[in-house]
């Protein structure tokens, strides 16, 4: 058993020992959702955990170790590191969001029109499909990079094109499936136009699952970008991007470890939480506890 098998399986067992018991204040559940709540905060009010400038150079204060000034310690231009995760947040998760939307919306068009092209366009595109999956996506990202160069938007699209054949499959093989139900078969039957069948039947009725899917995918893009930035492909220093900030810190590992340990385990940690909610609300909504 996974560890995320492990926690949902425990998650069931303390919410059916109480009746009626709120299935998002499950104890194991609370804390990546608070997590979640002060990245959200970190976005928009950064201020709020920290005084320090993330670009600041204090020379009097290169590489300190943390203290109670300093909790991430600083780095080799003694720039508080802290102040420099903090505000890396709202840039690091804007690449997470936007590369999953760029996935989501790729995958809905690519898929829909996969399920219902005629059938030589049809196979035309589920090969593409095909072909895109056989690489890994970070073996994609790096193509994108290589083409369009390093930046902030250049990571997004990179990470959002790498992981747009994962749901287009999801989707054409639940449009496949919706387009079979009586609602459609009723629909074509009184005659609507096919336009109107996909937009109002076929597209809706699909969603769902790829909702929950791109829940769980901000945390692998997140991550993703964060890998490119620290293989120096990614965002350019020195902007307080996650994954520049491990790349930067891992020149000091000997000398300076928290530099790369503390923002990495921010990272993981971000991730953690992010891919836990989404593995929880697609548990609920199979099961109906969703409102």
């Amino acid at each position: 058993m996974s560890s995320a098998e492990l926690f949902d399986a425990v998650l069931r067992r303390r919410q059916d020992g109480g009746a009626g018991a709120n299935p998002w204040l499950a104890p194991g559940l609370l804390v990546p959702l608070a997590i979640v709540v002060i990245l959200a905060v970190a976005i928009w009010e950064p201020q709020w955990f920290t005084v320090f400038d993330p670009e600041a150079v204090d020379t009097d204060a290169i590489l300190m170790p943390p203290d109670l000034r300093h909790w991430f310690g600083t780095d080799e231009l003694g720039r508080d590191l802290f102040s420099r995760v903090v505000h890396g947040t709202s840039l690091s998760l804007a690449i997470g969001i936007g590369a999953t939307l760029i996935a989501t919306l790729g995958g809905i068009l690519l898929g829909t029109a996969a399920a219902l092209a005629p059938r030589a366009v049809s196979r035309i595109l589920v090969r593409l499909i095909d072909i895109l999956l056989a690489f890994p996506e970070i073996l994609l990202a790096l193509l994108v990079i290589a083409v369009l160069g390093r930046g902030p938007l250049n990571t997004l699209l990179a990470v959002g094109f790498s992981s747009v054949a994962s749901y287009a499959r999801l989707v054409r093989a639940q449009v496949m499936q919706v387009k079979l139900s009586g609602y459609v078969e009723h629909a074509v039957t009184l005659g609507e136009h096919p336009w109107t069948i996909v937009t109002r039947h076929i597209v809706p009725n699909t969603i769902r699952p790829l909702l929950i899917l791109a829940t769980i995918g901000v945390g692998s893009s997140v991550l993703s970008a964060s890998a490119l930035s620290f293989l120096g492909l990614g965002v350019v220093p020195p902007a307080p991007e996650w994954g520049a900030l491990l790349a930067n810190g891992r020149n000091f590992l000997d000398i300076a470890p928290w530099t790369s340990l503390l923002p990495a385990t921010v990272v993981a940690i971000s991730v953690i939480s992010i891919t836990l909610l989404g593995r929880r609300l697609q548990n609920l909504l199979s099961k109906g506890e969703a409102r």
